[in-house]
């Protein structure tokens, strides 16, 4: 069942500004999270023509750290560190998101085990596809385990 997220969006993510690009949770279940963000005249990566779209990675790849993030705290514990180790079938179709634009950003687990995890991902702007892909992200299970 999708439900609001009990938590706001820094408390999820390790991240902080000016690279917290998400902007707010919109709803998270047991398998996905989505999140919002509105293209304006702050916001990070912005070029004459808007954003690119191959930001929109980094997008999708935050929506999974706070689904994971979100796991963390509904367990009593804090966000960890991850990194995105890669995507595959990263779709664009659309060059830019433009200024004023607002981007629903949404993952789905696909896999998840200790460390490692694979969602789909997908952009959404005023109900229409933006972008897609599938996301392999680590999660080492503490500090000790993060390469030097």
């Amino acid at each position: 069942m999708t439900e609001p997220c009990p938590w706001p969006l820094e408390e999820l993510l390790p991240h902080r500004a000016p690279l917290l690009l998400l902007e707010r949770i919109c709803a998270v279940s047991e398998d996905s999270l989505t999140a919002s963000l509105t293209i304006h005249p702050n916001t990070e990566f912005l070029e004459a023509e808007g954003v690119p779209a191959h930001i929109g990675i980094e997008y999708m790849a935050q929506a999974c750290a706070a689904f994971a993030g979100n796991l963390s705290r509904a367990a009593g514990g804090l966000p960890r560190i991850g990194f995105l180790l890669g995507s595959r079938r990263f779709a664009m179709h659309r060059p830019w998101y433009r200024l004023g634009e607002t981007l629903h950003v949404s993952v789905t687990l696909v896999y998840r085990d200790e460390a490692m995890g694979s969602f789909s991902g997908r952009i959404e702007l005023a109900g229409q596809l933006a972008a897609e892909a599938d996301l392999t992200v680590y999660e080492p299970p503490t500090h000790e385990d993060l390469p030097t």
